[in-house]
Protein backbone atom coordinates (compact mmCIF):
# COMPACT_ATOMS: atom_id res chain seq x y z
CA UNK A 1 0.00 0.00 0.00
CA UNK A 2 2.88 2.32 1.03
CA UNK A 3 4.48 1.73 -2.64
CA UNK A 4 1.19 2.32 -4.36
CA UNK A 5 0.35 5.59 -2.80
CA UNK A 6 4.11 6.43 -3.77
CA UNK A 7 3.66 6.04 -7.32
CA UNK A 8 0.28 7.40 -7.67
CA UNK A 9 0.37 10.88 -5.58
CA UNK A 10 4.10 11.69 -7.28
CA UNK A 11 3.77 10.61 -10.92
CA UNK A 12 1.55 12.45 -12.76
CA UNK A 13 1.77 11.82 -16.18
CA UNK A 14 1.78 8.44 -17.68
CA UNK A 15 5.12 9.10 -19.26
CA UNK A 16 6.60 9.88 -15.73
CA UNK A 17 4.91 7.01 -14.47
CA UNK A 18 6.66 4.55 -17.22
CA UNK A 19 9.88 6.08 -16.90
CA UNK A 20 10.00 5.94 -13.15
CA UNK A 21 8.70 2.82 -12.91
CA UNK A 22 10.78 0.75 -15.20
CA UNK A 23 13.72 2.58 -13.81
CA UNK A 24 12.70 1.49 -10.06
CA UNK A 25 11.74 -2.01 -11.30
CA UNK A 26 15.17 -2.48 -13.72
CA UNK A 27 17.71 -0.91 -11.27
CA UNK A 28 15.78 -3.20 -8.58
CA UNK A 29 16.52 -6.37 -9.95
CA UNK A 30 20.09 -5.56 -10.93
CA UNK A 31 21.22 -4.04 -8.09
CA UNK A 32 19.02 -7.37 -6.19
CA UNK A 33 21.03 -9.76 -8.41
CA UNK A 34 24.57 -7.79 -7.68
CA UNK A 35 24.09 -7.98 -4.16
CA UNK A 36 23.61 -11.59 -4.04
CA UNK A 37 26.83 -12.23 -6.18
CA UNK A 38 28.31 -9.74 -3.78
CA UNK A 39 27.37 -11.42 -0.46
CA UNK A 40 28.12 -14.76 -2.04
CA UNK A 41 31.80 -13.48 -3.10
CA UNK A 42 32.52 -11.84 0.18
CA UNK A 43 31.52 -15.34 1.81
CA UNK A 44 34.51 -16.81 0.00
CA UNK A 45 36.84 -14.74 2.00
CA UNK A 46 35.24 -16.32 5.53
CA UNK A 47 34.32 -14.31 8.73
CA UNK A 48 37.01 -12.28 8.81
CA UNK A 49 37.75 -11.12 5.31
CA UNK A 50 34.05 -11.10 4.22
CA UNK A 51 32.96 -7.37 5.89
CA UNK A 52 35.74 -5.85 4.07
CA UNK A 53 35.22 -7.52 0.49
CA UNK A 54 31.65 -6.26 0.97
CA UNK A 55 32.68 -2.85 2.38
CA UNK A 56 34.86 -2.85 -0.63
CA UNK A 57 32.69 -3.76 -3.13
CA UNK A 58 29.39 -1.29 -2.17
CA UNK A 59 31.93 1.69 -1.88
CA UNK A 60 33.18 0.86 -5.54
CA UNK A 61 29.96 -0.02 -7.02
CA UNK A 62 27.99 3.07 -5.25
CA UNK A 63 31.24 5.57 -6.40
CA UNK A 64 30.67 4.25 -9.92
CA UNK A 65 26.82 4.78 -10.37
CA UNK A 66 27.10 8.13 -8.60
CA UNK A 67 30.04 9.21 -11.13
CA UNK A 68 27.69 8.19 -13.86
CA UNK A 69 24.87 10.25 -12.88
CA UNK A 70 27.34 12.96 -14.18
CA UNK A 71 26.99 12.57 -17.89
CA UNK A 72 23.60 14.77 -19.22
CA UNK A 73 22.24 11.86 -20.96
CA UNK A 74 21.82 9.38 -18.28
CA UNK A 75 20.87 11.71 -15.60
CA UNK A 76 18.07 12.90 -17.98
CA UNK A 77 16.96 9.42 -18.85
CA UNK A 78 17.88 7.14 -15.81
CA UNK A 79 18.76 9.46 -12.83
CA UNK A 80 16.28 7.84 -10.74
CA UNK A 81 16.98 4.11 -11.63
CA UNK A 82 20.73 4.81 -10.69
CA UNK A 83 19.90 6.44 -7.52
CA UNK A 84 17.49 2.88 -6.63
CA UNK A 85 20.15 0.87 -7.86
CA UNK A 86 22.80 2.46 -4.97
CA UNK A 87 19.96 2.12 -2.74
CA UNK A 88 19.14 -1.42 -3.42
CA UNK A 89 22.60 -2.66 -3.42
CA UNK A 90 24.05 -0.84 -0.37
CA UNK A 91 20.52 -2.46 1.46
CA UNK A 92 20.83 -6.51 -0.19
CA UNK A 93 24.75 -6.34 0.22
CA UNK A 94 24.43 -5.20 3.43
CA UNK A 95 21.82 -7.54 4.60
CA UNK A 96 23.44 -10.38 3.54
CA UNK A 97 25.98 -10.02 6.38
CA UNK A 98 23.13 -9.99 8.88
CA UNK A 99 20.26 -11.39 7.67
CA UNK A 100 20.30 -15.26 6.94
CA UNK A 101 17.56 -15.01 4.38
CA UNK A 102 18.69 -12.39 2.14
CA UNK A 103 16.75 -14.32 -0.87
CA UNK A 104 13.23 -13.84 0.82
CA UNK A 105 14.43 -10.20 1.63
CA UNK A 106 15.33 -9.28 -2.02
CA UNK A 107 12.11 -11.26 -3.52
CA UNK A 108 9.96 -9.52 -1.53
CA UNK A 109 11.34 -5.95 -2.33
CA UNK A 110 11.24 -7.20 -6.15
CA UNK A 111 7.69 -8.21 -6.03
CA UNK A 112 6.64 -5.12 -4.17
CA UNK A 113 8.10 -3.01 -6.90
CA UNK A 114 7.00 -4.67 -9.58
CA UNK A 115 3.14 -4.57 -8.17
CA UNK A 116 3.18 -1.03 -7.27
CA UNK A 117 4.76 0.34 -10.54
CA UNK A 118 2.59 -2.25 -12.95
CA UNK A 119 -0.73 -1.15 -11.02
CA UNK A 120 0.43 2.55 -11.18
CA UNK A 121 1.36 2.28 -15.42
CA UNK A 122 -2.30 0.83 -15.94
CA UNK A 123 -4.07 3.80 -14.10
CA UNK A 124 -2.39 6.31 -15.42
CA UNK A 125 -2.61 5.04 -18.95
CA UNK A 126 -6.04 3.74 -19.36
CA UNK A 127 -8.14 5.33 -16.17
CA UNK A 128 -7.08 8.86 -15.87
CA UNK A 129 -4.08 10.21 -18.25
CA UNK A 130 -2.40 13.24 -18.53
CA UNK A 131 0.00 13.40 -21.53
CA UNK A 132 3.28 15.19 -21.23
CA UNK A 133 3.95 15.77 -24.48
CA UNK A 134 0.17 17.37 -25.35
CA UNK A 135 1.22 19.69 -22.05
CA UNK A 136 4.46 20.97 -23.95
CA UNK A 137 2.74 21.03 -27.20
CA UNK A 138 0.43 23.71 -25.65
CA UNK A 139 3.14 25.05 -23.87
CA UNK A 140 5.65 25.86 -26.49
CA UNK A 141 2.82 27.72 -28.45
CA UNK A 142 1.30 29.65 -26.17
CA UNK A 143 4.69 30.56 -25.19
CA UNK A 144 4.83 31.74 -29.32
CA UNK A 145 1.68 33.57 -28.25
CA UNK A 146 3.02 35.65 -25.33
CA UNK A 147 5.76 36.91 -27.73
CA UNK A 148 3.56 37.58 -30.75
CA UNK A 149 0.88 39.82 -28.00
CA UNK A 150 4.35 41.71 -27.14
CA UNK A 151 5.76 42.09 -30.28
CA UNK A 152 2.54 43.82 -32.00
CA UNK A 153 1.51 46.66 -29.81
CA UNK A 154 5.53 47.47 -28.93
CA UNK A 155 5.81 50.17 -31.98
CA UNK A 156 2.67 52.07 -30.81
CA UNK A 157 3.96 51.86 -27.61
CA UNK A 158 7.40 52.99 -27.96
CA UNK A 159 6.71 55.55 -30.34
CA UNK A 160 3.87 57.15 -28.36
CA UNK A 161 1.66 56.01 -31.66
CA UNK A 162 -2.40 56.23 -31.62
CA UNK A 163 -2.68 53.02 -33.22
CA UNK A 164 -1.23 51.35 -29.82
CA UNK A 165 -4.79 49.15 -29.80
CA UNK A 166 -5.35 50.85 -25.80
CA UNK A 167 -2.33 49.24 -24.29
CA UNK A 168 -0.23 51.68 -22.61
CA UNK A 169 3.31 52.04 -21.33
CA UNK A 170 4.21 50.28 -17.82
CA UNK A 171 2.48 47.57 -16.20
CA UNK A 172 -0.25 47.39 -18.33
CA UNK A 173 1.84 46.50 -20.85
CA UNK A 174 1.78 42.97 -21.46
CA UNK A 175 4.47 41.34 -19.75
CA UNK A 176 3.45 37.12 -20.65
CA UNK A 177 7.01 37.20 -22.31
CA UNK A 178 8.97 37.21 -18.52
CA UNK A 179 7.03 33.39 -18.07
CA UNK A 180 9.32 32.24 -21.05
CA UNK A 181 12.49 33.04 -19.59
CA UNK A 182 12.41 30.18 -16.97
CA UNK A 183 10.67 27.94 -19.04
CA UNK A 184 13.70 25.57 -20.08
CA UNK A 185 13.77 23.19 -16.35
CA UNK A 186 9.72 22.63 -17.29
CA UNK A 187 9.82 22.01 -21.16
CA UNK A 188 13.06 19.74 -20.35
CA UNK A 189 10.84 17.68 -17.74
CA UNK A 190 7.68 17.45 -19.94
CA UNK A 191 9.87 16.10 -23.15
CA UNK A 192 11.66 14.08 -20.94
CA UNK A 193 8.46 12.22 -19.92
CA UNK A 194 6.87 12.37 -23.17
CA UNK A 195 9.52 9.95 -24.63
CA UNK A 196 8.38 7.38 -22.28
CA UNK A 197 4.18 7.97 -23.41
CA UNK A 198 2.97 5.35 -25.89
CA UNK A 199 1.04 6.99 -29.34
CA UNK A 200 -1.73 8.84 -28.20
CA UNK A 201 -4.04 11.08 -30.41
CA UNK A 202 -2.38 12.89 -33.04
CA UNK A 203 1.21 12.67 -31.59
CA UNK A 204 2.61 9.07 -32.86
CA UNK A 205 5.06 6.63 -30.81
CA UNK A 206 8.13 8.14 -32.53
CA UNK A 207 7.02 12.03 -32.00
CA UNK A 208 10.18 14.71 -32.47
CA UNK A 209 9.49 15.83 -28.75
CA UNK A 210 13.59 16.70 -28.63
CA UNK A 211 12.33 19.19 -31.92
CA UNK A 212 10.30 21.03 -29.15
CA UNK A 213 12.99 22.02 -27.09
CA UNK A 214 14.93 23.66 -29.98
CA UNK A 215 11.88 25.91 -30.18
CA UNK A 216 11.36 26.24 -26.54
CA UNK A 217 15.37 27.18 -26.97
CA UNK A 218 15.05 29.98 -29.53
CA UNK A 219 11.89 31.39 -28.07
CA UNK A 220 13.70 31.86 -24.87
CA UNK A 221 16.22 33.71 -27.19
CA UNK A 222 13.37 35.92 -28.46
CA UNK A 223 12.02 36.71 -24.86
CA UNK A 224 15.72 37.79 -23.82
CA UNK A 225 15.71 40.01 -26.85
CA UNK A 226 12.40 41.46 -25.63
CA UNK A 227 13.50 41.93 -22.01
CA UNK A 228 16.34 44.24 -23.42
CA UNK A 229 14.23 46.39 -25.59
CA UNK A 230 11.19 46.76 -22.46
CA UNK A 231 13.41 48.85 -20.61
CA UNK A 232 13.42 51.30 -23.16
CA UNK A 233 9.62 51.73 -22.75
CA UNK A 234 8.44 54.91 -20.17
CA UNK A 235 12.67 55.22 -19.43
CA UNK A 236 13.24 59.15 -18.92
CA UNK A 237 17.12 58.77 -19.33
CA UNK A 238 16.52 56.56 -22.14
CA UNK A 239 15.43 59.14 -24.57
CA UNK A 240 16.82 60.29 -27.75
CA UNK A 241 16.24 62.40 -30.56
CA UNK A 242 12.46 62.73 -31.44
CA UNK A 243 13.62 64.00 -34.84
CA UNK A 244 15.32 60.70 -35.34
CA UNK A 245 12.89 58.40 -34.01
CA UNK A 246 10.28 59.82 -36.43
CA UNK A 247 12.42 58.73 -38.95
CA UNK A 248 13.02 54.96 -38.00
CA UNK A 249 9.06 55.33 -37.02
CA UNK A 250 7.43 53.66 -39.86
CA UNK A 251 10.21 50.59 -39.96
CA UNK A 252 10.54 49.64 -36.12
CA UNK A 253 6.57 49.64 -36.24
CA UNK A 254 6.63 47.47 -39.40
CA UNK A 255 9.10 44.93 -37.74
CA UNK A 256 7.59 44.17 -34.61
CA UNK A 257 3.99 43.87 -36.16
CA UNK A 258 5.22 41.67 -39.16
CA UNK A 259 6.83 40.02 -35.97
CA UNK A 260 4.01 39.64 -34.07
CA UNK A 261 2.10 38.27 -36.57
CA UNK A 262 4.24 36.00 -37.59
CA UNK A 263 4.35 34.11 -34.19
CA UNK A 264 0.65 34.09 -33.92
CA UNK A 265 0.24 32.33 -37.51
CA UNK A 266 3.05 29.83 -36.16
CA UNK A 267 1.20 29.37 -32.54
CA UNK A 268 -2.23 28.96 -34.76
CA UNK A 269 -0.75 26.40 -36.96
CA UNK A 270 0.77 24.08 -33.73
CA UNK A 271 -2.25 24.35 -32.38
CA UNK A 272 -4.09 23.21 -35.52
CA UNK A 273 -1.17 21.08 -36.26
CA UNK A 274 -0.96 22.47 -39.79
CA UNK A 275 2.13 22.86 -42.15
CA UNK A 276 2.52 27.31 -41.43
CA UNK A 277 5.08 27.41 -43.72
CA UNK A 278 2.80 29.73 -46.56
CA UNK A 279 1.29 31.41 -43.74
CA UNK A 280 4.16 32.67 -41.79
CA UNK A 281 6.72 33.13 -44.56
CA UNK A 282 4.61 35.91 -45.72
CA UNK A 283 5.11 38.08 -42.62
CA UNK A 284 8.72 36.94 -42.73
CA UNK A 285 9.53 38.68 -45.87
CA UNK A 286 7.40 41.94 -44.93
CA UNK A 287 9.62 41.68 -41.20
CA UNK A 288 12.79 41.04 -43.98
CA UNK A 289 12.16 44.06 -46.07
CA UNK A 290 11.30 46.46 -43.45
CA UNK A 291 14.58 45.32 -41.62
CA UNK A 292 16.37 46.28 -44.99
CA UNK A 293 14.40 50.41 -45.00
CA UNK A 294 15.49 50.29 -41.09
CA UNK A 295 19.06 49.71 -42.24
CA UNK A 296 18.91 52.24 -44.92
CA UNK A 297 17.39 54.72 -42.22
CA UNK A 298 19.76 54.31 -39.76
CA UNK A 299 22.81 54.80 -42.16
CA UNK A 300 21.42 58.03 -43.49
CA UNK A 301 20.67 59.58 -40.34
CA UNK A 302 24.23 58.34 -39.05
CA UNK A 303 25.61 60.65 -41.66
CA UNK A 304 23.61 63.59 -41.31
CA UNK A 305 23.75 63.74 -37.31
CA UNK A 306 27.01 64.22 -35.94
CA UNK A 307 25.42 63.92 -32.48
CA UNK A 308 25.70 59.81 -31.55
CA UNK A 309 23.93 60.62 -28.21
CA UNK A 310 20.78 61.59 -29.54
CA UNK A 311 20.06 58.85 -32.10
CA UNK A 312 22.20 55.74 -29.88
CA UNK A 313 19.08 55.04 -27.64
CA UNK A 314 16.45 54.54 -30.50
CA UNK A 315 19.28 52.89 -32.70
CA UNK A 316 19.55 50.58 -30.25
CA UNK A 317 16.50 49.56 -30.26
CA UNK A 318 16.05 49.34 -33.57
CA UNK A 319 19.30 46.88 -33.91
CA UNK A 320 17.71 44.67 -31.37
CA UNK A 321 14.24 44.53 -33.35
CA UNK A 322 16.77 43.50 -36.36
CA UNK A 323 18.00 40.94 -34.01
CA UNK A 324 14.67 39.58 -33.16
CA UNK A 325 13.89 39.73 -36.97
CA UNK A 326 16.27 36.99 -37.18
CA UNK A 327 15.20 35.37 -34.27
CA UNK A 328 11.71 34.80 -35.58
CA UNK A 329 13.03 33.62 -38.89
CA UNK A 330 14.69 30.99 -37.36
CA UNK A 331 11.50 30.21 -34.82
CA UNK A 332 9.54 29.99 -38.45
CA UNK A 333 12.02 27.70 -40.31
CA UNK A 334 12.34 25.51 -36.66
CA UNK A 335 8.17 25.01 -36.74
CA UNK A 336 8.16 24.08 -40.22
CA UNK A 337 11.03 21.44 -39.59
CA UNK A 338 8.62 20.30 -37.25
CA UNK A 339 5.84 20.29 -38.93
CA UNK A 340 7.57 17.88 -41.53
CA UNK A 341 8.94 15.79 -39.34
CA UNK A 342 5.39 15.14 -37.09
CA UNK A 343 3.45 15.08 -40.34
CA UNK A 344 0.91 17.79 -39.95
CA UNK A 345 -1.46 18.58 -41.97
CA UNK A 346 -0.92 20.57 -45.39
CA UNK A 347 -2.66 24.23 -44.73
CA UNK A 348 -5.95 24.83 -46.38
CA UNK A 349 -5.64 27.62 -49.17
CA UNK A 350 -9.37 29.39 -49.72
CA UNK A 351 -9.83 29.70 -53.30
CA UNK A 352 -9.48 32.87 -54.74
CA UNK A 353 -11.33 32.28 -58.13
CA UNK A 354 -14.82 32.15 -58.18
CA UNK A 355 -16.74 28.71 -58.98
CA UNK A 356 -17.02 28.00 -62.79
CA UNK A 357 -20.58 29.48 -63.42
CA UNK A 358 -22.26 27.55 -66.70
CA UNK A 359 -22.10 29.62 -69.85
CA UNK A 360 -24.48 32.70 -69.96
CA UNK A 361 -25.87 33.85 -73.87
CA UNK A 362 -24.34 36.63 -75.26
CA UNK A 363 -25.94 39.46 -77.30
CA UNK A 364 -23.94 40.28 -80.48
CA UNK A 365 -24.16 43.91 -81.59
CA UNK A 366 -23.04 46.58 -84.23
CA UNK A 367 -22.51 49.92 -83.00
CA UNK A 368 -22.77 52.61 -85.81
CA UNK A 369 -20.88 55.57 -84.74
CA UNK A 370 -22.03 59.80 -85.77
CA UNK A 371 -19.60 61.33 -87.88
CA UNK A 372 -18.68 64.77 -86.53
CA UNK A 373 -18.51 66.16 -89.90
CA UNK A 374 -22.41 65.16 -90.67
CA UNK A 375 -24.98 67.89 -89.72
CA UNK A 376 -27.99 66.58 -91.39
CA UNK A 377 -27.31 63.37 -88.70
CA UNK A 378 -29.29 63.41 -85.39
CA UNK A 379 -26.92 63.23 -82.20
CA UNK A 380 -27.81 59.95 -81.67
CA UNK A 381 -26.02 56.11 -81.72
CA UNK A 382 -27.60 53.63 -83.44
CA UNK A 383 -26.92 49.93 -81.75
CA UNK A 384 -28.40 46.95 -83.65
CA UNK A 385 -28.51 43.85 -81.35
CA UNK A 386 -29.00 40.69 -83.17
CA UNK A 387 -29.99 38.31 -80.37
CA UNK A 388 -28.85 34.63 -80.13
CA UNK A 389 -30.42 31.58 -79.53
CA UNK A 390 -27.94 28.78 -77.74
CA UNK A 391 -28.64 25.08 -80.09
CA UNK A 392 -27.81 23.65 -77.25
CA UNK A 393 -31.32 23.45 -74.96
CA UNK A 394 -33.52 20.37 -74.17
CA UNK A 395 -35.99 21.08 -77.14
CA UNK A 396 -33.73 20.67 -79.85
CA UNK A 397 -31.09 18.32 -78.04
CA UNK A 398 -27.68 19.14 -80.68
CA UNK A 399 -24.37 20.57 -79.11
CA UNK A 400 -23.98 24.47 -78.86
CA UNK A 401 -20.63 24.48 -80.26
CA UNK A 402 -21.80 23.31 -84.07
CA UNK A 403 -23.95 26.74 -84.77
CA UNK A 404 -25.83 29.07 -83.47
CA UNK A 405 -28.89 30.65 -84.99
CA UNK A 406 -29.76 35.04 -85.69
CA UNK A 407 -32.68 35.71 -85.04
CA UNK A 408 -33.86 39.69 -86.99
CA UNK A 409 -32.00 42.66 -85.70
CA UNK A 410 -33.45 45.02 -83.44
CA UNK A 411 -32.38 48.61 -83.24
CA UNK A 412 -32.16 50.67 -79.67
CA UNK A 413 -31.62 54.10 -80.02
CA UNK A 414 -29.24 55.19 -77.36
CA UNK A 415 -28.84 59.60 -76.96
Amino acid sequence: LISLSYYIYIYIYPGGTLSKSLNRGFATFLAGALGLGADYFASLFGKNGEPIVLGILVFLLAAAATFSRFFPRIKARYDYGVLIFILTFSLVAVSGYRVNELVVLAHQRLSTIIMGGATCMLISIFVCPVWAGEDLHKAIASNLEKLATYLEGFGGVYFQSSESDGMGTGKSFPQGYKSILNSKSSEESLANFARWEPGHGRFRLRHPWKHYLKIGALARQCAYQIEAINGCIGSDHIQGSEEFKGKIEGSCTRMSAECGKTLKALATSMKTMTDPYSSANTHVENSKAAMKDLKFALKAASLENADLAAILPAATVGSILVEIVKCVEKISEAVHELSQLAHFEKETVEPTVSPEKPPQLLHRGIIQPVLDGDSTANDNVVITIHEIISTDSPENGKACDQHQVPKPGKKIEAL
